[in-house]
């Protein structure tokens, strides 16, 4: 068969498969991305029928679709926002980052795989799923809660520190050395902030640059002016996601509720390809022997969030459903974590890591959603009342 109709028939093939996929996660009250996953592992590397033609789209298609994602996740943040909550989320971020990342650099070194690799599963475990942390509180209604400020202020944090440790993470695979690894991260700090300064300073300079009456030329204009920055940002070793992310600080008003509208089409497409890109170059029989740690490295982290959610929710004044609705939110982990691990394995690291990643990134998306689903059980939300309650007397009864 010609190979550009094999290419054509191939791609039609995945997106109608993703489109099946997605009606049946809908129908159990799940995230698509699981079931992505595995359809990817089925027609890709060592599953039932590989397929390889359109291989070339897809992985294009992957890197567009984290960059989609993290500049809608900046479209709903103005700069103002972002600094408020930065500067009140502090202490629960740096707790965040001890919390989580430590479990995944022990459980490297456990495995032999050494501290380069320790470093790697580190950003794994640390780095929750702002796309799929997103998409689940839209989903859930749970966009203007209490808790979400502080549920997005921390994945703020988290993406923001992307732009530090991915630079560090590439030196140190790359075996840099000190100097060169040093200058790597000086060159990427200064961009981050080049970037910031313009979102905060000029921002509405951004946003008439970018605005047109006609969809045609908006959607062109921001799309471009994304896909320019996070070029820029790759190029300068900082994560293109966290360029598009800028981005979106930066477009602000109207301009960003119609960018946001034009755009969410795209981005489930693409986010779509992101996560069967993953699937397809992964190979299933890689997973079986990274199973076990995969569970429980899912269960230890999954906890470890929900203290940091609670955490960070309490420090803000939020009753005590919230606390929990904040914690829960925060289990999934899904584009950097994956990311990470295809940067180690690509370095020349284990395979192994990459298979643990998917099956780790696979048992919190499944799980983290479905557990975000328990404060709203009428069980938990009395259990939650008869909590507060309690503190309230002791409370009372302190101050007698």
């Amino acid at each position: 068969m010609e190979h550009g109709a094999l290419v054509l028939i191939e791609i039609g093939a995945l997106l109608l498969g993703i489109a099946l996929l997605g009606r049946l996660a809908s129908r159990l009250g799940i995230s698509p991305i699981p079931l992505i996953l595995l359809g990817g592992l089925a027609f890709g590397e060592g599953g039932l029928l590989p397929l390889e033609s359109g291989e070339e789209f897809i992985e294009i298609g992957a890197e567009i679709g984290v960059i989609l994602l993290l500049l809608m996740l900046g479209l709903e943040y103005t700069a103002q926002e972002l600094l408020g909550n930065l500067k009140g989320s502090r202490t629960a971020g740096v707790i965040d980052m001890l919390l989580n990342a430590t479990p995944g650099a022990l459980l490297a070194l456990m495995l032999g795989w050494g501290p380069v690799a320790a470093i790697a599963l580190a950003g794994i475990t640390w780095i929750s799923s702002s796309g799929v942390i997103a998409k689940m509180l839209h989903d859930l209604g749970r966009i203007s809660n209490r808790e979400t400020p502080v549920v997005l202020s921390i994945l703020v944090i988290e993406d923001l520190a992307m732009a530090f440790y991915l630079p560090l993470l590439t030196a140190v695979l790359m075996d840099l050395g000190f100097a060169t690894g040093a200058i790597t991260v000086i060159v990427a700090a200064a961009a981050v902030i080049v970037i910031l300064w313009i979102a905060f300073r000029h921002g509405h300079v951004v946003s008439r640059l970018v605005w047109s009456r006609s969809a045609e030329i908006l959607l062109l204009s921001v799309l471009g002016l994304t896909m320019l920055v996070a070029g820029i940002a790759a190029q300068a070793s900082v994560s293109s996601a966290v360029g598009a992310f800028l981005v979106g600080i930066a477009i602000s008003g109207p301009v960003a509720h119609h960018a946001q509208r034009l755009l969410t089409p795209l981005r489930d497409l693409f986010a779509s390809v992101f996560f069967l890109f993953f699937g397809l170059s992964t190979d299933p029989a890689d997973l079986l022997p990274m199973l076990g740690p995969a569970v429980a490295l899912a269960v230890v982290t999954m906890a470890t969030k929900l203290l940091t959610g609670y955490y960070a929710a309490r420090r803000a004044g939020i009753g005590e459903a919230g606390r929990w609705r904040a914690g829960f939110a925060l289990m999934p982990r899904g584009e950097f974590s994956i990311v990470i691990a295809g940067l180690a394995v690509a370095a020349g690291l284990d395979r192994s890591l990459a298979a643990l990643a998917t099956a780790y990134v696979l048992i919190t998306i499944i799980a983290g959603p479905l557990l975000a689903r328990l404060p709203d059980a009428p069980w938990f939300s009395a259990w939650t009342k008869r909590v507060q309650a309690d503190r309230r007397r002791r409370q009372r009864a302190a101050t007698a």
